[in-house]
């Protein structure tokens, strides 16, 4: 791409270039959009930016993202507050929400077991998770991780760090997520149904 007469707009370009999966050419179309809309517009959209890194905070019982010290689900009397999720990462949280058929509370690792990337069980927040199930008002724990052997090891370590009570039932996604897909690029209806059927966990 030529250069640009205008600083502003080049560095413009440059900020929305840095976006995943933002070539130029479509940093350019954004750009030359904002530059076409009204001040306050503009104004309003930086300040959202701006929101994300003063303003979002992390739950301190689930670890998804909130305004406050409870996200919006952790702090709804109307969940299932027996029932515990262990995702990956918040993207997972939007997809299991999308499909309507879960209404327990999460729980969020911030990533799987891989020792190829050098990422331990210490580097997730799993002993946050035991703590939270080692509380007798839990009754389930469901894995709903990755179908890939990063996702399979980390359920089996965090299997065997579960309290054993014949009261709480450690289960997973019924079958139906194909080997290696993240939750986020499974469509609603089959992640909904391996939810709804989801199977005992098993070693």
């Amino acid at each position: 791409m030529a250069s640009l007469s205008s600083k502003a707009l080049e560095n413009a370009i440059e900020q929305f270039a840095t976006l995943p999966g933002i070539g130029r050419k479509t940093a350019l179309r954004f750009a030359l959009h904002m530059l076409r809309q009204k001040p306050e517009e503009v104004k309003r959209f930086a300040d959202s930016l701006t929101a994300l890194k003063t303003d979002i905070r992390e739950c301190k019982r689930c670890h998804n993202i909130a305004d406050g010290d409870l996200c919006e689900i952790c702090g709804d009397s109307r969940r299932d507050a027996s029932t515990i999720c262990v995702v990956e990462n918040i993207k997972d949280i939007l997809s299991i929400e999308a499909t309507g058929q879960y209404r327990g509370l999460y729980h969020v690792l911030g990533g799987v077991i891989s020792p190829v990337d050098g990422i331990g069980p210490s580097d997730l927040r799993i002993d946050s998770l035991i703590e939270r199930a080692s509380d007798p008002a839990i009754r389930e724990v469901i894995f709903a991780l990755r179908a890939t052997i990063e996702g399979d090891t980390t359920g089996y370590y965090i299997y065997k760090k579960l309290p054993r009570r014949d009261e709480i039932t450690v289960s997973t996604l019924a079958k139906g997520i194909a080997v290696g897909n993240d939750l986020e690029y499974t469509d609603e209806l089959t992640l909904g149904r391996s939810i709804v059927n989801r199977v005992r966990f098993s070693m």
